[in-house]
């Protein structure tokens, strides 16, 4: 597939304000609660304001933004569609135009900054992905079940191991039954790649050596 040729067709897109490159804060980032229980399913899922595939699915959205230069979820969802298509710098661009127009009110905040450090993450950018984590960690009280292993993942690629192992026994804390080994994750994390479920366990490993207790 030529991903995005139809933006020659008037897509104008804002200055790039992205995170990337930028040093996330270099406090400690360690659970916050003792149990992440909460669902958080509005946070949790890809941002899919039009179906489709391939060009035919670019080329909606891009006449969706057009009639409407603000619609918010359908520009997250062509910025994924960027990231993953190997043009980083057009979806950072994009995800940017979103983020200039949210706040920690508005309904689409959490769905776009967790989207948002999956595809960060994804291109190797984990110093920024942490900050769009982190950032819907200090946003509200929601102690979510994505956080433990998701942090803990981003911490250790970070070498931030001891912050690492502390999220992941939070994982165990809240469900032992599904993280105390890594022979479930397949099930438990069905989008992570292979790679990162094998970083995931490399911290389970270093738990299992010596399981931190809640402070």
């Amino acid at each position: 597939m030529k991903l995005f040729s139809p933006l020659a067709r008037g897509l104008v897109l804002v200055t790039c304000l992205a995170l990337s490159g930028v040093a996330a804060a270099q406090s400690q980032v360690v659970p916050t609660s003792e149990f992440y229980f909460d669902e958080d399913p509005r946070t949790a899922k890809p941002i899919v304001a039009v179906q489709g595939e391939g060009d035919a699915l670019v080329d909606k959205l891009l006449k969706a933004i057009g009639r409407n230069p603000r619609a918010k979820a359908e520009t997250a969802q062509l910025a994924n569609i960027a990231m993953a298509g190997g043009r980083p710098q057009l979806g950072l661009e994009l995800y940017s135009r979103v983020t200039a127009q949210i706040d920690t009110n508005d309904g689409m905040y959490r769905p776009v900054l967790w989207n948002y450090g999956w595809d960060l993450y994804r291109n190797g950018d984990h110093e920024a992905a942490l900050a769009q984590w982190q950032a819907l960690l200090q946003s509200r009280s929601v102690n979510a079940q994505w956080m433990p292993a998701t942090f803990a993942l981003v911490l250790w690629q970070l070498d931030r191991k001891q912050e690492a192992v502390q999220w992941y026994a939070a994982a165990v804390r809240t469900e032992p039954g599904k993280w105390t080994g890594a022979d479930r994750y397949a099930e438990l994390l069905p989008d992570w790649r292979e790679e990162d479920r094998a970083v995931l366990a490399e911290v389970q490993q270093a738990w299992a050596a010596d399981p931190p207790g809640w402070r």
